[in-house]
């Protein structure tokens, strides 16, 4: 099961490295990673989705709690939580498919970033089912290129936090 960990850490070099280096010290695999610095410059909020159990991610944000830079672990539930990523994506498109490829930007309410001849670069963002959704609808046009970002996540209360 999937499991999105919002981390509050200390803004200072080498933090990211510890973090990252527990799991994989403990041989826990990272599916995404996202982190900035938050409205105080002291303090970035990083974003960590893993696979695992309930055992599994008590197991790792205990050992997260031990290390001197992080100030506060929580479990981001689905249903609690607004959960997005960033996807650009430069495909083909040809003068006979170019409404149909516009149709569908259309219907995931995408933002054009370039449109040539032969070619769209678009920007969306969302759930990660969703940025995977449009990433497939596109693949029969051609996709040249893909720039996807980390999840991030934003509490809608204060649950799980530790």
């Amino acid at each position: 099961m999937k499991h999105t960990l919002s981390i509050l850490v200390n803004n200072h070099p080498g933090v990211m490295s510890h973090v990252s280096g527990l799991f994989t010290r403990r041989g826990y695999n990272i599916d995404s990673i996202a982190v900035g610095v938050t409205d105080d410059p002291e303090v970035s909020s990083m974003t960590i989705v893993l696979n695992g159990d309930d055992f599994v991610v008590g197991q790792v944000k205990n050992q997260l709690l031990k290390l001197p830079d992080v100030l506060r672990v929580q479990d981001m539930a689905y249903a609690s939580s607004v959960q997005r990523e960033l996807v650009l994506v430069s495909f083909s498109i040809t003068e006979k498919n170019r409404s149909e490829a516009l149709t569908i930007c259309n219907g995931f309410d995408v933002k054009i970033l370039e449109m040539t001849e032969d070619s769209l670069l678009i920007e969306f963002s969302g759930n990660s089912r969703q940025v995977t959704n449009i990433i497939t609808v596109l693949k029969p046009f051609g996709i040249r290129e893909i720039s996807r970002t980390g999840q991030i996540a934003i509490a809608y209360r204060n649950q799980n936090v530790v």
